[in-house]
């Protein structure tokens, strides 16, 4: 079960981004993204959204989502499951042991 997902950001908009926006880790900077699979496509074949990721407190306080790219889903094969989900198998296939 898998997803590929084609996408681009514009060179330009990551040179916006400020510090504050940025995730500063021991050896590296982090842009911390936000991608939604649509359903549908939008009128350029794209089904695909790349965003900023938002704080929760952004997000209650409605502030506008930072779009920064688009794409589209190009291969697809079953069932998607959550992180989350794939973790809770594993969890409960190790007790099987």
């Amino acid at each position: 079960m898998g997803l590929i997902i084609s996408a681009s950001i514009k060179k330009e908009d990551i040179e916006k981004l400020t510090e504050d926006q940025l995730i500063k880790g021991k050896t590296a900077t982090f842009i911390p993204l936000s991608i939604f699979v649509d359903d549908k496509n939008d009128n350029y074949g794209n089904n695909v959204s790349v965003q900023l990721s938002q704080s929760q407190e952004d997000r209650e306080a409605k502030k506008t989502k930072t779009y920064l790219g688009n794409g589209k889903v190009v291969f697809s094969k079953g069932d998607i499951k959550t992180a989350k989900e794939i973790a809770a198998n594993s969890d409960s296939s190790d007790d099987a042991f």
